[in-house]
């Protein structure tokens, strides 16, 4: 039997998402000094680990490769494509920021834009300079002000940006670095990951004035988490679906729903509760260990539509795999249930793939390849996979 063509709504967004940190290369900034801690080295070699695999290094090389990026994006005839500035290499000291990196990233969005590619610029995804960290970083109240300046000097400096994604996955950072400690700064205390949480959220609010202050016309929001929790039935099961929904999925965006213009949805979780949690039945696994669950994406999208209505844009959605073998099934899947929230009265404008090359996977090191594009880390050529064609197609069409 013949499948049913699924057309996509006109103007939709095809593209890929990266993050500056982990496809750049060359950076100095926490993250960087986290990984050269002796501390982090002898964790590694315990668990009998090369701590070379575990630095960021080189990354993909993209800041020198930029050119090679844009052509990784034709080839997937993707018409936007979100990536993040790093902070450190525009504000290398305090209040010295470095004009020709932010020449460089503004020739960069110039180039997106002659191409078709619609920029989605994220202003901080989880890095900081060492001159910030030395303040206190995220523990400090100053934090707010710093970061004010730093938008501002974004904002100014790249006005044909139309869609701003202030903070990636704020409750991921926090809850690694902050509560569990297995990220930088590795905190472990509850007062101060709560703290941050409010100061994140403060983060927010004032980067979303600023930026719609010089640009009235500009589309603000965070890149947000949500996972598809679910219960098995029964009383019990069905209040910590509920609990777990307001704690991780709706407390951050609640508190700025009067500062977004869109949800940014990252989407990567089944969570399936059984009188506990993660009781998953994990029939396909990613390289990462990660239920491959497609058709959570349709209640999560039905329910961020129900509570917020505004537009949503996939801001990240893929998997890790890297001989290929689910990628372009995940995909597929994916979009069918995107198509299907959308004709269940979704406003869904955009889907972006985690991630356009494979990338440094922070904590992770090189070894999970989320690429479309695998990335060759000796000669950093960027080959296509064949799910990356199949994405092309999609794309092309807007259709499946």
């Amino acid at each position: 039997m013949e499948q049913k063509k699924l057309s996509f709504p006109q103007g939709f967004f095809w593209g890929a998402a990266t993050s500056s940190y982990q496809i750049e290369g060359g950076l100095v900034n926490d993250w960087s000094q986290w990984e050269k801690s002796q501390g982090r080295l002898a964790q590694l070699k315990k668990k009998g680990l090369n701590p070379a695999n575990f630095q960021s290094g080189a990354a993909a090389d993209s800041w020198n490769r930029l050119e090679e990026d844009i052509e990784c994006l034709k080839k997937i005839n993707a018409n936007a494509y979100r990536f993040s500035i790093e902070w450190s290499r525009v504000e290398p000291e305090e209040g010295r920021f470095d004009e020709a990196v932010i020449a460089r990233y503004a020739n960069f969005i110039g180039r997106l834009k002659e191409e078709g590619i619609e920029p989605f610029v994220t202003l901080w995804h989880w890095p900081i300079p060492l001159w910030l960290l030395a303040k206190g970083g995220w523990s400090s109240n100053s934090i707010i002000e710093y970061f004010k300046k730093y938008t501002e000097k974004l904002v100014e400096a790249f006005p044909t940006v139309k869609f701003w994604i202030t903070l990636n996955e704020p409750e991921i950072y926090a809850g690694n670095g902050y509560l569990k400690g297995i990220w930088p700064p590795e905190k472990k205390n509850p007062f101060s990951y709560l703290a941050l949480i409010s100061r994140l959220i403060k983060a927010h609010r004032a980067a979303y004035a600023i930026i719609k202050e010089h640009n009235h016309s500009a589309q603000v929001s965070i890149a947000s988490p949500t996972i598809n929790f679910e219960s098995s039935g029964g009383l019990i099961n069905n209040v910590l679906k509920s609990l777990a929904e307001w704690w991780w999925n709706f407390r951050f965006l609640n508190k700025i729903k009067d500062q977004q213009d869109f949800i940014g949805l990252n989407f990567y979780f089944h969570n399936l509760i059984n009188y506990g949690f993660s009781k998953n039945k994990n029939e396909r696994v990613n390289d990462m260990g990660w239920e491959l669950y497609p058709q959570g994406i349709y209640p999560v999208l039905m329910d961020l539509t129900k509570r917020y209505q505004c537009p949503i844009y996939i801001t990240e959605n893929g998997t890790a795999d890297v001989d290929d073998d689910h990628r372009a099934w995940y995909i597929k899947e994916i979009l069918k249930q995107v198509h299907r929230a959308i004709e269940d009265g979704a406003d869904v404008r955009g889907y972006l793939h985690w991630s356009l090359i494979d990338n440094f996977e922070w904590a992770h090191g090189f070894a999970k390849k989320f690429g479309l594009f695998e990335v060759d880390y000796k000669t950093f050529a960027r080959t296509a996979r064949p799910s990356a064609l199949e994405f092309g197609a999609i794309a092309k069409n807007n259709s499946l």
